[in-house]
């Protein structure tokens, strides 16, 4: 039987004496989790220390493809820096979910109680959202936060910043939370890049860069890189049938992923996808900044500190694509004509949608309209709400030229100045500054991995620019 390749295709290392790699494998182990080869290969590196008992390792960067236990390595890792050496870690990641996930993953570990020591470590763990934390009676902490240029804020003494979903990491979030970590008061300070091949749709200049970096350095220093990749070769000259070359890029093959999981996204994807997703293939030709659909600076020019304004108002609804969450936003439109659009809220699917059913029913008598947009839900909410939002065409559910309208309004009222968003919503931005154009039906839409709440309050505002309906305002009479 066929096994996953064990070594990666690049490897650069800095030189060791010795490692704590082989004691946070064995803790591993002995709470169940056996690390493979490839693993343990990683973990040594990220672990490795110097003759006087330094580690090496300052930066360090993993890019392999999806589904083959990077995360794993990461939980060897920050278990090992908890129970051990007391370590305080930000665990950070692009996408609110993926967070949580990390969160659940490593609460688990200290809540089974098949190891009640474990569960005795254990000073509290916060679960509130966007608070999610493990104490430790040693005075070891992690905390878990998805990013943002104010990631950084209330985080101190740092010792470990995890950058997972690395990919998507950029410059002005990487800046704000390095910050953090140069200001630790612990010996130990340790930067992981964690990811997959950056593409059009992801920021990924942080993680490119660092890539770089390590591949042109004449000697490592305190960096290390580890990549499961096939070089950067035209997408038509690689045989992407041949299944030699999944198992030299994909080291748990044959393992926890099987040659019938592969053939199917082989059938699924895209050439060029499955280069990058399974083959872990890095494009020599990436481009991101030219690919954004909204200039930072531009944006950054109309954020305003001012609460919104009264007015005519329409909310914005998406359903996301991957059908993981819904995001709603709002627009109001001054007496002065400038319009505010807003971040109200974004949750999980699974929490289900009558919280979102009541907000909006609590509001038909305020707001002229609300546009829902995204096939993971749309239908359902409409139905939840269709008896309370009676007037004709206070529900839309806009078409692909309708959201190709949306989209443009947003963008010339950003280029006019007619519009504001609130300075202190992060969220928002950070949608907005990374959303790429997306095609659609011969116009663009927004899209990128993070675009559902640029895309609902574009929603939200080209309802409350076009809606005849406006129960805010006053009649007069004679």
């Amino acid at each position: 039987m066929m096994q996953g390749n064990q070594k990666p295709r690049i490897r650069i290392e800095p030189e060791r004496a010795s490692t704590d790699g082989t004691g946070a494998a064995m803790l591993m182990k002995e709470y169940g989790y056996i690390l493979d080869d490839w693993q343990r290969l990683v973990l040594d590196a990220w672990l490795g220390k110097d003759g006087y008992g330094n580690y090496t390792v300052t930066s360090a960067g993993l890019s392999v493809p999806r589904q083959n236990g990077k995360n794993v390595i990461v939980e060897a890792r920050e278990f090992y820096g908890l129970m051990i050496n007391a370590e305080r870690i930000l665990h950070t990641a692009h996408q609110v979910r993926t967070t949580k996930r990390a969160f659940r993953r490593l609460v688990s570990m200290f809540t089974d109680k098949r190891y009640p020591e474990v569960m005795q470590a254990v000073k509290r763990i916060r679960y509130g959202i966007g608070e999610e934390c493990i104490e430790l009676n040693n005075g070891g902490v992690i905390e878990f936060t998805s990013r943002s240029r104010q990631t950084a804020r209330g985080y101190e003494g740092i010792s470990l910043v995890v950058f997972d979903e690395a990919q998507e990491l950029t410059d002005d979030q990487a800046e704000a939370i390095v910050s953090v970590l140069s200001a630790s008061i612990t010996g130990i300070r340790q930067l992981l890049y964690i990811g997959t091949p950056v593409y059009s749709t992801t920021s990924g200049e942080v993680f490119s860069r660092f890539r770089e970096g390590c591949i042109t350095a004449d000697e490592p220093g305190a960096s290390c890189w580890h990549e499961w990749s096939i070089p950067s070769d035209p997408v038509d000259k690689i045989k992407i049938d041949d299944k030699a070359l999944w198992y030299e890029c994909n080291p748990a093959l044959g393992y926890r992923l099987t040659e019938e999981f592969t053939g199917e996204e082989l059938k699924t994807l895209s050439p060029d996808g499955f280069c990058r997703e399974r083959l872990g293939r890095w494009s020599p030709n990436i481009q991101t900044e030219s690919d954004f659909a909204i200039d930072t600076a531009l944006w950054d020019s109309c954020k305003s500190d001012k609460l919104k304004p009264e007015g005519k108002t329409a909310y914005g609804i998406k359903f996301s694509a991957d059908g993981s969450e819904v995001v709603l936003c709002g627009a109001v439109i001054g007496d002065d004509g400038i319009s505010r659009i807003s971040l109200i809220d974004r949750k999980p699917l699974g929490v289900g949608l009558s919280w979102l059913a009541n907000w909006l029913n609590e509001r038909y008598k305020r707001a002229s309209c609300v546009v829902i947009d995204g096939r993971n839900g749309s239908d359902v909410l409409i139905d939840k709400i269709g008896e309370v939002w009676r007037f004709k065409g206070s529900v839309i559910k806009p078409s692909a030229q309708n959201i190709i309208t949306a989209s443009s309004l947003l963008l010339n009222e950003l280029n006019e100045h007619t519009v504001t968003w609130y300075e202190k919503q992060e969220p928002l931005r950070d949608s907005a500054i990374t959303s790429v154009k997306r095609p659609i039906a011969g116009g663009w839409g927004f899209g990128g991995s993070d675009s559902a709440p640029i895309e609902a309050a574009s929603l939200a505002l080209w309802g409350c620019r076009t809606s005849k309906r406006n129960p805010q305002k006053v009649m007069r009479i004679g």
